[in-house]
């Protein structure tokens, strides 16, 4: 995947990375600039029968293919505490479909069920402001001039994050909306939703202080070396006039959820830190039958990730 050729495009990719590594006193050599911490699983995805009257993509198409998939703290700190209220949440989920040799396509998703802005300009003034924020900052500080003009930030920041028991019981979703064309050019647009085989479960607040620095990841590695994780796939499919252009803007609960698939993760990758400063994810599909919509948050999104990601594999390398 090339990075853009228009000059503002670069620059705002650019402003993303930097916003980032000043926000999380960075760069941390090796790292992303966000979502630092965590830990590239392995496994196979299976579709649902149902899933190819949504999308002719070859994933559904096929009886099963192989997945990545890594899951992450928030911050860019690669030693985040698992259990920090300010730099663990919302986790993130990213899952790549391997369809051939360089040839794949991805969702990348997080914990909560909504994003803090519209645009990439927007983005960058949030973390910006929280970089500008210190503790005797005074009245309002920026972070608080920032949420007091974006409702929708305000909202998502006030948003409840409860920390899960485990990574096998978190729930993810996907930033964007998705549109889907099936074998006979019908298109829906849809948000991906994925859910645990095990439900969701929760700590309190007063037991996840308890925890120890490490405790998801800790218990990652001892539930994947004892069993498989399972997770199901839904896309929740939008009604006509819901917005599909503004990630701030979530849809009514009463939406049809169609089941994509269900991926079954049994191994944890050998020479783990190694593989995760390789694989870039891409919230872009790039595939046949999947596409972005006209979400605005996408190419910036994908360019700041390929230079996040060309940034940590030099420095492996070095």
């Amino acid at each position: 995947m090339p990075l853009p050729t228009d000059e503002k495009a670069l620059a705002l990719g650019r402003d993303i990375v930097d916003a980032f590594d000043k926000a999380f006193h960075g760069p941390y050599p090796g790292y992303r600039a966000a979502h630092a911490k965590g830990a590239l699983l392995t496994g196979t995805f299976v579709p649902a029968p149902e899933a190819a009257s949504l999308t002719r993509a070859p994933h559904i198409e096929r009886a099963s293919t192989p997945v990545s998939v890594r899951f992450s703290n928030s911050a860019g700190v690669p030693v985040v505490p698992d259990n920090d209220p300010q730099g663990a949440s919302p986790r993130g989920c990213a899952i790549r479909f391997h369809l051939a040799e360089h040839v794949h396509t991805d969702i990348v998703s997080h914990s909560a069920d909504g994003f803090p802005v519209r645009i990439a300009e927007e983005l960058v003034e949030l973390v910006r402001a929280i970089a500008a924020t210190e503790p005797d900052s005074p009245h309002p500080n920026p972070i608080e001039a920032f949420l007091g003009g974006h409702p929708a930030a305000l909202a998502y920041v006030q948003m409840p994050k409860p920390f899960p028991t485990s990574f096998a019981k978190e729930h993810f979703f996907a930033v964007s909306a998705f549109k889907f064309t099936n074998a006979d050019g019908k298109e829906q647009y849809g948000r991906y939703r994925i859910v645990p085989e095990l439900g969701t479960e929760y700590l309190t607040d007063e037991d996840a202080a308890a925890k120890t620095p490490n405790y998801l990841f800790d218990e990652l590695f001892e539930r994947i070396a004892a069993e498989p994780i399972k997770f199901q796939i839904f896309v929740q499919l939008a009604n006509d006039g819901d917005p599909t252009d503004d990630a701030t803007k979530q849809w009514p609960e009463d939406r049809t959820l169609l089941k994509f698939g269900e991926i079954t993760l049994d191994t944890l990758v050998p020479n783990n830190e190694e593989e995760q400063r390789q694989i870039i994810f891409d919230p872009i599909p790039r595939v046949d039958g999947i596409d972005k919509s006209a979400d605005p948050l996408f190419e910036p999104r994908a360019t700041a990730y390929l230079m996040s990601g060309r940034r940590r594999r030099a420095a492996g390398k070095a």
